[in-house]
Parts: C-alpha cells; sequence; structure tokens
C-alpha cells in the first residue's frame, strides 16, 4: 500500500510542478519503519527567486480579482479536496505517523476552513466616515496587503497550511508557503487542489528546504509584505525580530505548555476521560495539547487514576492499521527530546505511572506517559514536552491552581473543568491564554480565534479577525468641486 505515496513531491512555482532548478532533493521518511517514502525537491535561491518574481506576478493579477470570483474559486477547491480525501489523508498517515481517523478528520476540517474563509473574504467591508463639512466624502477602504511568506510545521501539515493560505487569497493576496519538509506530500495536495480549482499562475507557490535559509532570504524581501509562522517560541522570536527590522506584518502562532484546571465540583470520571483522549491525540505533537493538569488533592487520586487508565488503553502503532489510536513522533530527535525530560522529571522526584519510554528500535514510537506528583523544578513543568506525557500536580484549591498556570510565559490554549458558574468566571478572567475552554474540547474551529498572548505569539489564524492581518486600512477623502 506504500505505493500510494508519490514517488517525488515538487514544487509549485508560476503555475508549474518543478524539480528544483538545481536537482536537488531529500529523502521522505517514514516514521512507523525509518523507511524511505519519497524524495522531496530541494529549493535553494535560484527557486526562491523564482517563487518572489511569480508572487509578484501572481498578486498584481490576483489582487485585482473580484472577491466573489475569488471566493468561487476557494470553494471549488474545498470540494476537491473533499472528493480526493481519501487519498490525501493516506498521505498525511503515511508521512506523519497519525492514525487514518485523525488524518481524515484534518482533512475534511481543511476543506471547511477553506469554506469559510471564502465566505469571509466576501465580507471585508470597509465603511463610511461622517464628514464635518458639506461636499466631502470620507471612506475607509481594505486592500490586501501583499505577497505573502508562510512557515509552517509538520504535526499538522494540512491544517497549519490552509489557515494561511486561505486568508491569503480570500483578501487578494499570492503566497509562497515555506511547507514541512517532513511532511510535505500531503501540503502538496492541497495546494493541487486550489491549482486544479483553477488558481492563476503565480498566486500560490510552494518551497522546500533549509528552513532558516529560506526565511532568511524570503523575510527580508522587498517583494514579501507580510508574513505568517507556526513553530516553537525560540524560532518566531528570531523571526519576527527579522521582520521587525524591515517593517513587516507578522503573524505569530508559537508554542504552549497548556494547563489543566480540575475543581473537586467538576465531573471528575468524564473529565478525565474526555481530556486524556485529548492528550494523546496526534502523539501529544499538538500546540494546545493539554499538558500541566493541575488537579484539586481532593480528587487528584480519583483523576489520576481514571486518567491512567485510559493512558494504558491507546494502541500504539502504525496510523494504516486498523484499531490504532496512536502512531509514532514524527522522527528520531523527538524520541530523544520527549525521552530526556521524562527522565529528568523522573529523577527530579517525580512518580512514572505508565509509559515512559520507547517502544521497540524501528520507527519513532514513545508510550503514552504519565507522570505523577511533578516538582516545578523538573525541566518537563517548563519545556513544552510536545509529546505523549501529561504532567500530574496536585493543587490546594483555585488560587494555587491559576498561580502555577500563569507562572509560565506561555498563553496560547488553557482547559478547566467546574460545575460552579463562580469557578468557570474566575477561570476565564484570571487565566492568561489566548483561548480558554471550559468543561469541552471547544477550540481550533473556522470560525472561532486561534492564537496566543506572551510566548506563545500574537495575532490569530482564525475568525473573523484572521483576515485583518492581510489587509490595509486606506482613507481616501475626497471634496466635491466644481
Amino acid at each position: 500500500m506504500e505505493m500510494s505515496y508519490p514517488n517525488e513531491v515538487l514544487l509549485h512555482i508560476d503555475g508549474q510542478w518543478k524539480p528544483a532548478a538545481a536537482g536537488k532533493t531529500l529523502p521522505i521518511i517514514n516514521p512507523v519503519n525509518e523507511s524511505v517514502l519519497g524524495q522531496l525537491a530541494h529549493a535553494e535561491t535560484a527557486d526562491l527567486d523564482e517563487a518572489l518574481a511569480a508572487a509578484s506576478k501572481g498578486f498584481a493579477t490576483w489582487s485585482r480579482t473580484s472577491a466573489f470570483e475569488r471566493y468561487k474559486l476557494m470553494r471549488k477547491a474545498a470540494e476537491i479536496v473533499r472528493e480526493r480525501a481519501e487519498t490525501i489523508t493516506r498521505i498525511m498517515t503515511m508521512e506523519q505517523g497519525k492514525p487514518l481517523a485523525e488524518a481524515r478528520m484534518e482533512t475534511l476540517a481543511a476543506a471547511d476552513l477553506i469554506d469559510w474563509f471564502a465566505e469571509e473574504g466576501r465580507r471585508t467591508y470597509g465603511r463610511v466616515i461622517p464628514a464635518r463639512t458639506g461636499g466631502v466624502s470620507q471612506i475607509e477602504v481594505k486592500e490586501p496587503v501583499g505577497p505573502v511568506a508562510a512557515f509552517t510545521p509538520w504535526n499538522f501539515p494540512l491544517n497549519q497550511v490552509v489557515r494561511k493560505l486561505s486568508a491569503a487569497l480570500a483578501t487578494g493576496c499570492s503566497i509562497i508557503v515555506k511547507a514541512p519538509e517532513e511532511t510535505p506530500g500531503s501540503p502538496a495536495e492541497l495546494i493541487r487542489a486550489f491549482v486544479d480549482a483553477g488558481a492563476p499562475a503565480g498566486v500560490i507557490n510552494l518551497v522546500y528546504g533549509v528552513p532558516a535559509e529560506i526565511s532568511s532570504y524570503l523575510i527580508p524581501h522587498p517583494v514579501i509584505k507580510k508574513i505568517s509562522f507556526t513553530g516553537s517560541t525560540a524560532v518566531g522570536k528570531q523571526l519576527a525580530g527579522l521582520a521587525g527590522q524591515h517593517m513587516k506584518r507578522v503573524t505569530m502562532e508559537l508554542g504552549g505548555h497548556s494547563p489543566v484546571i480540575v475543581m473537586p465540583d467538576a465531573d471528575i470520571q468524564r473529565s478525565a476521560k474526555l481530556i486524556a483522549a485529548s492528550k494523546y491525540r496526534n502523539a501529544g505533537q499538538v500546540c494546545v495539547s493539554p499538558t500541566r493538569f493541575l488537579v484539586d488533592k481532593g480528587v487528584y487520586d480519583e483523576f489520576v487514576e481514571t486518567f491512567t487508565a485510559v493512558a494504558k488503553s491507546v494502541k500504539v502503532g502504525d496510523g494504516l492499521a486498523e484499531g490504532t489510536t496512536m502512531g509514532p513522533l514524527v522522527s528520531e530527535r523527538r524520541i530523544e527530546a520527549v525521552g530526556a525530560l521524562v527522565q529528568d522529571a523522573v529523577q527530579s522526584g517525580a512518580e512514572l505511572l505508565a509509559g515512559g519510554k520507547r517502544i521497540g528500535n524501528s520507527g519513532y514510537f514513545f508510550e503514552p506517559t504519565v507522570l505523577s506528583k511533578v516538582p516545578t523544578t523538573s525541566r518537563i513543568m517548563d519545556e513544552e514536552p510536545f509529546g505523549p506525557v501529561a504532567l500530574m500536580v496536585p493543587v490546594g484549591g483555585l488560587d494555587e491552581a491559576l498561580e502555577e498556570a500563569n507562572r509560565l510565559n506561555y498563553g496560547l490554549a488553557a482547559y478547566a473543568f467546574t460545575s460552579s458558574a463562580e469557578n468557570a468566571a474566575r477561570i476565564s478572567g484570571g487565566i492568561r491564554s489566548g483561548m480558554v475552554s471550559i468543561n469541552h474540547l471547544g477550540l481550533a474551529l473556522p470560525e472561532v480565534p486561534f492564537g496566543g498572548v506572551n510566548d506563545s505569539g500574537y495575532g490569530t489564524e482564525g475568525g473573523a479577525d484572521a483576515l485583518e492581518p492581510y489587509l490595509n486600512t486606506k482613507f481616501v477623502t475626497h471634496l466635491q468641486v466644481g
């Protein structure tokens, strides 16, 4: 069945699928067995120059295309994604590792995101401002900012690209997508859907290569007017600094270390089972993954016991195999990083209740892990594990929980479980986070904001506000004469 993966994944520049100008390639590795799935075209400066010229030309065309025509093309692309969903799903699972069910959900969600942005692009309204004197008109209009450079990670190969791509296209911008080298096939298929829907040459360009080299070349380039990056806080700060030197607009969706507050009045069984399933989704390789579980001492034992039972029931394996509920991590380096953090936590005094180590010698599998009574002195309480590791911490009431939740400078997502309206109000108002979900998992829908604060970045990639960074506001005033 692995023959369903393409032998080569090409660049897309100026309407053409092509190899790199110098012919350079990178191997695409299957995280299940470390075999080579195919070869990836590796862009260098000559390819980037061609992409920049194409994006400039594409912007001239696309920015003059009406919002309604852009909408129709995007809706067609969404339908193509749905028609090809099973092909895209298999490619994503093979390169990224997540179970087919999760990959299918991501693929269909991508189509929904395209639809939503297409609709919202028709509503980038300006306004008429009442004038102080007769004969004067005052209007505010929205115009596309220009060509966009988008940098996306491997954990959600479609989800991360589609938000940036859809916002750019809906507002009339062209785009160069630097998609992830680890998981290149599914983003290529997403962009193929737009190309096959009729996107003009140069409007959408796709490159892969050395991330630092591509970002350092594209961000300062005068053609690029807007940057959108999803990735680690450390890299995001570097890129934001570089963009700032050149006065480029930036949206940053960076790391997190999501707290989960569990109050004694919560439905403990339901809460533990629900949030445990979320913890091990995509093997914990999720920027909004629940990680620091701040559980009231009165219900700590019950919650941890129920959660640990779910962790032990997770079926780890090949995402293509029936019954698999958690696939591998994406690479050898992630296995090493997660293992080192777990080891440090245990040495610092944490109790290992489940998992804690690599599975086997082939592929990048790691056991679903639960650590209890994790001291704040351990590295894992400060550093985002980005893996299938849950950190259980007993707390003595809501004040203590909020203090620990806000101890770190991250602020992407937070979760809480309580049946008390007063507690819910205190949590929603007292926790420093861009997103807060109480008693359910309600994040990342197309129509709601998606973004963080502090070290988790700025700007949003969901909801109506997601289009604003791709638009310039122009004020036009006109005195009627004659």
